[in-house]
């Protein structure tokens, strides 16, 4: 029975380079651990940048045939998209090797170090790159294991998700859309915000109030989000957004361009970033820090570099006068909050969006609708593409035009494109000096890809 961290040294991911798992690899490796693994999207004579960037870590990369598990193997590790069925998990139990999944692993890493968990239905990867970034400059020497790849970590070459640091604090996202945020046992327990997103709100509250009661110290909410400031431990502790109850609250809140001011107990913060979701997700960063005895003004000079994370808010460019960004956002609330963060910086934002998977688009339908719908200006468009089907059994009863359907019933500009490489010929007579161009999306590997090739051929 793995326990500790010390119980195994040589351990295999199936799965490895899906971000959660390439992040905790990485991390392992920089522990000394012997790493390696398989991935579905390793191919014989077919490069991948993220199997190159593993092996350059020193993690063994094999096909996804069983090849790279041997009697050295003493842990194998899965993500909750590996079934039974997959012949490298009938292979390790014909071994008698012990099968762990990521979310167990990471309760396991978390208990050996002084651990930061970030929880939230948003804002999770953004406030754990900004609290790794004020701990890095209060020369703690935090490590992070993230849900995306840190701008600051990707210049160096790496996928960017995963740092191992000498001090004793560690940041990870503690993740509610798998239940696992209920196996998480952290110093620090902070919570941004339950808004609905994979699950019912009642089920939501529930394995928050676990995540609460199962912090050991200091536990932090938004008191500017109406269901998590019904778990706060303590208002003083706590932050939020021009609210006097929150201990830490943003106030004089700003935004020229892509470039926020604001201020929290009397210290000015400036950042190069969009929206009030930024500035809530940095005040939960700085209210953190500040309690483990980082003053305001090291918060401050930290988040004025901060880089930011890969696909929040990603600057592509400009071109012909209109502005490209490439979002994450994919639930209801994280799409609204990305269109209305691209507002002050143009007369007209033109969003597409592609939804992901359908059972979630089917349980977020009328959410959908109602927030992308109250976000738009009456100038302002909302684009969408067929979901994105990732394989297995979904029942495809659902379309995303039902959504945009729904979204032209409440009066607002609409558009149903099926295939998205059809997206930027459409757009073209729209795309006017001027405009901002959002794209939204999720979990789709090829969106990166299709963001760039969409702004090269603007």
């Amino acid at each position: 029975m793995i326990k500790n961290i010390a119980d195994f040294q040589n351990v295999f991911f199936i799965g490895v380079a899906g971000v959660g798992m390439s992040a905790i690899a990485q991390y392992l490796k920089g522990n000394g651990k012997e790493v390696s693994g398989s991935d579905r999207y390793f191919h014989p004579g077919e490069y991948n940048k993220t199997k190159e960037q593993l092996e350059a870590e020193g993690i063994n990369c094999f096909l996804q045939d069983g090849s790279g598990i041997t009697e050295k193997t003493d842990l194998i590790v899965v993500s909750t998209a590996i079934e039974d069925s997959v012949y490298e998990v009938q292979k390790a139990k014909e071994l008698g090797i012990p099968i762990i999944k990521r979310s167990e692993l990471l309760s396991i890493i978390a208990e050996s170090k002084k651990t930061i968990a970030v929880a939230g239905t948003s804002g999770k990867s953004t406030t754990s790159a900004m609290l790794y970034q004020i701990l890095l400059d209060a020369q703690f020497e935090p490590s992070i294991i993230s849900g995306a790849g840190l701008t600051s970590i990707i210049k160096e070459g790496k996928i960017g998700n995963a740092a191992v640091g000498k001090g004793e604090w560690l940041i990870i996202e503690a993740d509610e859309s798998d239940g696992s945020v209920v196996q998480y046992k952290p110093e620090i327990g902070l919570l941004l915000n339950i808004d609905k997103d994979h699950q019912e709100i009642d089920e939501l509250i529930e394995l928050f109030t676990i995540f609460k009661n199962n912090t050991k110290g200091l536990f932090v909410v938004n008191q500017s989000n109406t269901l998590a400031k019904t778990l706060s431990a303590n208002p003083g502790n706590d932050f939020g957004f021009e609210d006097e109850n929150a201990g830490y609250s943003a106030k004089n809140f700003n935004q020229d361009g892509f470039h926020l001011n604001f201020q929290v107990l009397n210290q000015h913060f400036e950042m190069n970033s969009i929206g009030r979701h930024s500035v809530e997700n940095a005040t939960a960063a700085i209210a953190v820090a500040h309690q483990i005895g980082i003053d305001l003004k090291t918060c401050a000079k930290s988040l004025a570099k901060y880089e930011g994370i890969y696909r929040r808010h990603q600057i592509l460019g400009q071109k012909n006068g209109v502005w490209v960004i490439d979002d994450y956002a994919h639930n209801p609330a994280k799409c609204a909050a990305s269109i209305k963060a691209c507002q002050p910086l143009a007369e007209k934002v033109i969003a597409w969006f592609q939804p992901h998977g359908y059972g979630p688009t089917r349980f977020l339908k009328n959410d959908f609708i109602e927030e992308i719908s109250e976000a738009l200006r009456p100038q302002d468009e909302i684009w969408m593409s067929e979901i994105f089907y990732a394989g297995g059994t979904a029942v495809k009863d659902i379309s995303a035009n039902d959504l945009i359907e729904g979204i032209k019933a409440k009066g607002k500009n609409a558009h149903f494109i099926d295939d998205r490489n059809q997206l930027l010929e459409a757009l073209k007579p729209e795309l006017k000096p001027g405009t901002v161009l959002l794209l939204m999306g999720a979990r789709d590997p090829g969106l990166e890809h299709f963001c760039k090739e969409l702004f090269d051929n603007l």
